[in-house]
């Protein structure tokens, strides 16, 4: 039996009428919320009226393609359910935005991958284009995650390492970013060396024991199958039977984005993130990552994921900040 049946009231005059059968005794609490807090998000986002009762939803609106867009909505949010995925306002939202999109993938199909487990919190893909990342990182030897902040490109990233790693498809875990302040400025800083590079590194080690125990992380650390090092120390470098995660890549100057890439070895996978938008190179430098596409684009074995402001999966707020900052800078290059 699907998930939903529908009973179609009127398919040819407008407004049109469909009755959403939702199947288990429970799933309704689940669905709308235990408040009907989901069920107001709904209501919000949509031009129809919806009612409840039971476990049947009616669902009417003068589009008949309205309607057609919250049935499925409702399936999809069931096909979650049926799968053990929990739905938030969140969850709503994307589905909302990837049927609005009219592409291919189900929503159910994408919210519901799964990259690793830890203390029960599931790290996955949360918008289609997060999906579309990880799927290029799996098939690819090298992968460019590129987007605003708060996209998940370094997160992501970083899971498919961490789950790389416990499949045995990869012997270690190289982690690294540059250390743009390394020069001049830093200099000026009190401590070692590395006190000096640490806070470069720490957003990697926060994300690493989001995803694994501290006595696993530590134990891989000092078996040296984990290694959270600075750009700088790749160099002269031949990285076999490694997954490779370079964050911030728009920080490294085209000399150092070439020499991380000429470091792959063998049965080795590496993924580059960074945001064009956020460079902090001394003015007049260029940036590796803005001028990689064009010498890379095309080459098989190379792919490049652009996210967007839609892929944003912090607080809503991030991405409005996002998308105003993009219109601004769209209106002051045409300016």
């Amino acid at each position: 039996m699907s998930s939903t049946e529908r009973a179609v009231a009127s398919a040819t005059e407008a407004p049109t009428t469909v009755k959403v059968l939702v199947p288990g005794e429970h799933a309704m609490v689940s669905l709308l919320g235990t408040r009907d807090e989901l069920l107001t998000v709904i209501e919000a986002a949509v031009d129809a009226t919806i009612h409840v009762r039971g476990n049947e939803i009616t669902v009417r609106a003068e589009d008949p393609a309205e309607t057609d867009r919250v049935v499925q909505l409702f399936e999809e949010l069931v096909s979650l359910l049926e799968r053990g995925q929990a739905i938030d306002a969140a969850t709503v939202r994307q589905t909302l935005r990837m049927l609005g999109a009219g592409t291919e993938e189900r929503p159910s199909d994408v919210l519901s991958e799964a990259l690793i487990t830890h203390r029960g919190r599931t790290i996955r893909p949360k918008t289609l284009g997060q999906k579309r990342y990880l799927d290029a990182v799996k098939s690819s030897t090298v992968t460019f995650g590129i987007g605003p902040a708060g996209t998940g490109k370094t997160y992501l990233a970083m899971g498919a390492a961490v789950q790389a790693l416990r499949a045995k498809q990869v012997n270690r875990l190289i982690l690294t970013r540059p250390a743009v302040e390394a020069g001049e400025r830093l200099g000026f800083l009190p401590g070692t060396l590395h006190e000096k590079i640490d806070p470069y590194l720490k957003p990697l080690w926060d994300a690493l024991h989001d995803m694994m125990e501290a006595e696993e992380l530590i134990a891989h650390v000092d078996r040296g199958t984990i290694e959270v090092a600075p750009l700088a120390y790749m160099r002269g470098r031949t990285l076999n039977d490694a997954f490779i995660v370079l964050d911030e890549a728009q920080n490294t100057t085209p000399e150092q984005m070439k020499m991380f890439l000429t470091r792959i070895g063998f049965n080795s996978k590496a993924v580059v993130t960074g945001d064009i938008s956020q460079v902090d190179l001394p003015s007049g430098k260029r940036s590796g990552l803005r001028v990689v596409r064009d010498i890379l684009d095309g080459i098989d074995g190379v792919s490049f994921a652009r996210l967007e402001a839609g892929d944003v999966v912090r607080h809503h707020i991030v991405q409005r900040i996002v998308e105003a900052y993009e219109a601004y800078d769209e209106a002051h290059d045409e300016a």
